[in-house]
């Protein structure tokens, strides 16, 4: 952030600050969804110190913990339940661990999300950020609290320039990618790999040796621990239920100056294990549910993923009338989303479908790329009001949409799930292909080897299901009510096509169906040009 924009974001978040009761930053929509101010204000768990904070009184969560614990019925996402079970299973259970009250009985809303939310709490993490941040927290503490910095600030000097040399040599790629070579490069960088941990361990022994240490200090010497343990985990552990991957993340800052943040991490391969001992063999009652959890009108799929061995189950039917409110249409003469020409004929196809629709859409991609190139190609041809992902927080984004008339939004998996639009104003949902997840990131790519190499047949048992969730959770944004209709389109017509399209077909409500453009004009009561 420049200087005048970070004081300007400052002064918005201090005057909310001074009226909001939740602290939810949420409320605050003229803010930039991706604002780094938010990293210098905020006081996650490893920076909060608890009672001792001259703010304690005041703080949110402090208040949300006290609310808790006086309920009988809390609600909360699966981050922080999630977060909450990490914890008490990485302090054994102690009876202060975790920020949630003990439960008896859990009822999982939107059950489909928990696995991929459970790996990413059970796995470790650890970043030149998290280092920075760190070092940062460290040095302001310090002279905050007036204690002795000489020997700690010079301790954390040697830890920065040591950190910024060693992610220097992590292997080169963009995105995610799997760190395969650990051993290679430990072999080859042994030496600046053990450079670094013991600058870390340098500079725990300094904060332990300041006298009379405030709780501050304390929590400080708890995070450079954590660091270099899970730094060690990742780079030596041979744990055969983890992936070890990579990440690379640019900012606006490290663009500018040609850097990146580098995150080496560590995640489960399968959860299913997990959530058993630490979740579902400690509860009286777990309750799953979600629209979406069955695929093929069974739950094989969900129970193998996530560990559940004995459960009742039941499908309730919807009380939607999905015939008549909803028709379904593929087109059956679209290239394969895989081929060159795409694009171009896709959003042609899309053009058409909105002036029949008169916008009121949403159109939904599964890949970043793609939902730019479509938006561009029809920026200045359609006559509706667009929008489009990024350009504003997404609660900003969905105000806009619900006050526009004839909006169409363009946007990626974040709108796929949670959103509510009911009435005319979302009459159509597009879907450009079947979201299949990708196949070489590195958490699929071992979920994948880890099922074939047990003998399993990876794209039907756990490909295609995944995505025939993610593929009913988009469709599931355009009947909200009984009084809700309008089209949902597939641009892929592998559906129709393909061996594998039958599972989908059969999984997806008993909406009308068409290939035929013409269908589509009579639903909406449109005269063919």
């Amino acid at each position: 952030l420049n200087g005048l924009e970070e004081i300007s974001q400052f002064k918005i978040i201090s005057d909310w600050e001074k009226t909001t009761e939740t602290g939810d930053r949420a409320e605050l929509t003229e803010m930039p969804e991706g604002s780094q101010l938010w990293s210098k204000l905020d006081a996650r768990t490893d920076r909060c110190i608890g009672a001792e904070c001259q703010q304690f009184d005041r703080c949110f969560i402090t208040e949300m913990r006290r609310r808790a614990a006086e309920s009988d019925i809390i609600i909360v996402n699966h981050h922080l339940f999630c977060a909450d079970l990490a914890i008490k299973a990485a302090m054994d259970r102690g009876p202060d661990a975790g920020v949630l009250p003990e439960a008896g009985v859990v009822v999982f809303d939107e059950a489909h999300e928990l696995e991929d939310v459970a790996a990413d709490y059970f796995g470790v993490s650890v970043s030149n950020v998290r280092v920075e941040e760190l070092l940062r927290d460290a040095e302001q503490t310090l002279r905050r609290a007036n204690l002795p910095v000489t020997q700690v600030l010079a301790a954390s000097a040697r830890v920065r320039e040591r950190s910024q040399f060693f992610f220097s040599l992590i292997p080169p790629g963009e995105g995610r990618f799997a760190f395969e070579n650990r051993a290679e490069f430990l072999e080859e960088n042994g030496d600046e790999y053990i450079g670094f941990q013991n600058t870390l361990l340098h500079l725990y022994s300094e904060l332990q040796s300041i006298p009379n240490k405030p709780d501050e200090v304390h929590n400080l010497c708890r995070r450079v621990e954590e660091l270099r343990v899970q730094l060690g985990f990742i780079l030596e552990s041979n744990q055969k239920n983890t992936v070890f991957w990579i990440e690379r993340r640019g900012d606006r800052r490290g663009a500018r100056g040609g850097q990146h943040n580098v995150f080496l991490q560590a995640t489960p391969i399968t959860v299913s294990d997990i959530l058993r001992q630490t979740l579902f063999d400690h509860l009286e009652t777990a309750v799953l549910t979600s629209a979406t959890l069955a695929v093929g009108g069974g739950f094989d799929y969900i129970r193998g993923r996530l560990g559940i061995e004995h459960a009742r189950e039941l499908i309730v039917q919807s009380h939607f009338d999905y015939p008549s409110q909803a028709v379904l249409y593929v087109p059956p003469d679209l290239p394969d989303p895989r081929e060159p020409q795409f694009v171009e004929k896709a959003s042609q196809r899309v053009r058409q479908l909105l002036e029949i629709t008169r916008g009121r859409a949403f159109c939904l991609f599964t890949s970043y790329s793609f939902m730019h190139q479509l938006y561009d190609r029809l920026l200045g041809e359609l006559e509706f009001p667009m929008l489009l992902q990024g350009s504003a927080p997404k609660n900003a984004l969905l105000e806009e949409f619900r006050m526009t008339p004839n909006a169409v939004l363009f946007a990626t998996s974040s709108f796929w799930q949670g959103v509510d639009v009911q009435g005319e104003q979302l009459s159509c949902v597009i879907i450009d292909r079947l979201p299949f997840a990708v196949p070489n990131d590195p958490v699929v790519a071992a979920r994948i080897k880890a099922i074939d190499e047990d003998g399993g047949n990876a794209f039907f048992e756990y490909q295609v299901p995944s995505a025939v969730i993610s593929l009913k959770q988009g469709f599931g944004r355009l009947i909200r009510s009984l009084h809700d209709r309008g089209l949902l389109c597939l641009l892929d017509n592998r559906i129709l096509k393909k061996q594998y399209g039958r599972v989908f077909l059969d999984s997806l409500p008993q909406y009308a169906r068409t290939t035929d453009i013409r269908a589509v004009e009579t639903f909406f009561g449109a005269e063919s040009d």
